[in-house]
């Protein structure tokens, strides 16, 4: 067990703890002041009505918003707030996962500091998406893993199942556990002890029940968010140059120096220059089974940065194996003492920069970047301006035809108004319907601008005509135009209940 043997220990813990606490701090400013992105306008929607489950993810995301926004209000910082808190307990679990792994306070604290600077946790607890959730109880599952193989106890595979229980309600993704905590135990002869005991398997009763309302929605649904995410590992056709994206995406999201330390790590680790066999094992199996599948899954389908997020504390603990237990070489040496040593401040300026230039624009004078279309910069003033054209020609509700800019019009459009997607209903299958007397009236519809327009509106309406045409801004850069078209007399349905391709 890891203790405190000294002052200068106590002082490493209290001054790492400072450091989480500052930027826990910084992302709080960052995200009073950052617009929503779509993703999380639309799990904000989810959080309005708690479920079992949803189309595209289980509902941790949802539960993490609605407790936020009970505290802070339906605000940007309301809906971020909890998922930025929630590094808290991420820090402890990293922290004393390393110290049972690895022992030593020095050990601990590195790993937690690069973890926290990490473009992944800083920016993945700001944004909240599923992923945020997951790395959390991600880190859960590493502690009780450690804790599993400090005491022996078999009582701790309770706290292992519900650690992935909590991971299974953020994301689908938690079901490589499973596989990693086999190849564990089977790779550590010491281990294999455990497959022959109740408690490892009294633990994975512990996740299905906690995962239990995941399946049971998906039963009263026809199992369409299962088809819909696990379907996504099945290949049809082979396209490698997906490979080529997983790579510089991770060495941003790590950023540069963090990935260069845990690339160290990870090979001193698989090398044996540091670390039992059991504690280099666990890193080893928790990192590559769920790699292995994302390379898997790349090709034939892009993996997006951010899915990663369940590798990270493993990462991050070696990343701290390879800045202060490894025996490196002299170049190599020097290599790791330099990434350790401005990790922290390289970490801090590239999120600073990255929101910065999210929020502005103005790092690339306002020309168009990765952040343009997700962020929702512009899009308070916008919906001012929608409301207005609504107000003017009297529309009872207004209609999207994604669900990206219908989440960013409920959140921004003044509370209560009617805001429907027209189309993919089993998005809002957990949400009561509109009134019918709303649907009956005067519409508007807000789309994108098209050469041709929107053909399919006129075969189902008896009036479309285009009333506006409104901009999204983000300093003197249009990043969409958007058409603003009144819609009367709907020939039928106006909401299309067609099933998802899922289903079809």
């Amino acid at each position: 067990m890891m203790q405190l043997t000294s002052p200068n220990d106590a002082r490493l813990v209290r001054n790492t703890a400072l450091t989480v606490l500052a930027l826990v701090a910084l992302r709080l400013v960052a995200a009073a002041f950052t617009p929503l992105t779509f993703d999380e306008a639309y799990y904000w929607m989810w959080s309005k009505h708690l479920a079992g489950g949803y189309y595209d993810h289980p509902p941790m995301v949802a539960v993490v918003i609605r407790l936020g926004t009970f505290v802070a209000g339906d605000t940007e910082l309301g809906v971020r707030l909890v998922s930025i808190l929630l590094a808290l307990p991420m820090s402890f679990a990293v922290y004393r996962s390393a110290g049972i792994l690895f022992g030593g306070a020095e050990v601990a604290a590195t790993a937690t500091l690069l973890l926290n600077v990490t473009l992944m946790a800083a920016v993945g607890t700001l944004i909240v998406t599923p992923d945020a959730p997951l790395l959390v109880a991600s880190s859960g599952v590493l502690f009780c893993l450690a804790k599993v193989l400090q005491t022996g106890r078999g009582p701790w595979w309770l706290a292992v199942g519900a650690a992935v229980g909590a991971a299974l309600l953020s994301k689908y993704t938690a079901l490589l556990f499973g596989p990693a905590i086999l190849i564990w135990l089977i790779s550590v002869a010491k281990l294999r002890r455990w497959l022959l005991s109740p408690w490892p398997y009294l633990g994975g009763l512990v996740a299905l029940a906690i995962f239990s309302p995941v399946i049971l929605w998906n039963a009263d649904h026809q199992w369409v968010s299962f088809i819909k995410q696990i379907g996504r590992a099945r290949i049809e056709d082979f396209r490698v140059a997906f490979i080529g994206e997983l790579l510089p995406t991770q060495i941003a999201f790590a950023t540069p120096l963090v990935w260069i330390l845990g690339a160290m790590g990870l090979y001193s680790l698989c090398t044996g220059k540091a670390g039992a066999l059991a504690a280099r094992a666990l890193i080893n199996a928790t990192f590559w089974t769920i790699v292995a599948y994302f390379i898997w899954h790349s090709l034939h389908a892009r993996v997006e940065a951010n899915w990663f997020a369940p590798v990270y504390p493993a990462f991050s603990i070696a990343a701290a194996v390879a800045a202060d237990l490894t025996p490196w070489q002299a170049r190599a040496r020097r290599t790791a003492d330099f990434c350790r040593r401005w990790a922290l401040p390289v970490g801090i300026v590239m999120f600073v920069l990255l929101i910065v230039q999210a929020d502005t624009g103005a790092l690339t004078f306002y020309r168009r970047d990765a952040t343009v279309r997700s962020v929702g910069v512009g899009w308070p003033k916008l919906a001012s301006e929608i409301e207005a054209v609504r107000r003017r020609v009297g529309a009872a509700c207004v209609l999207a035809p994604d669900y990206g800019t219908t989440a960013w019009l409920a959140f921004y459009l003044p509370q209560g108004s009617c805001v429907e997607q027209q189309s993919q209903r089993i998005r809002w299958v957990n949400m009561p319907e509109p009134d019918p007397a709303l649907l009956r009236g005067k519409l508007l519809y807000v789309d994108e601008a098209r050469a041709g327009g929107q053909p399919y509106l006129q075969a189902a309406f008896a009036r479309v005509e285009q009333v506006a045409e409104l901009k999204r801004m983000r300093g003197p850069l249009a990043i969409e135009t958007y058409a603003i078209l009144l819609l009367e007399g709907a020939k039928g349905e106006v909401l299309d209940r067609s099933p998802p391709p899922e289903l079809q």
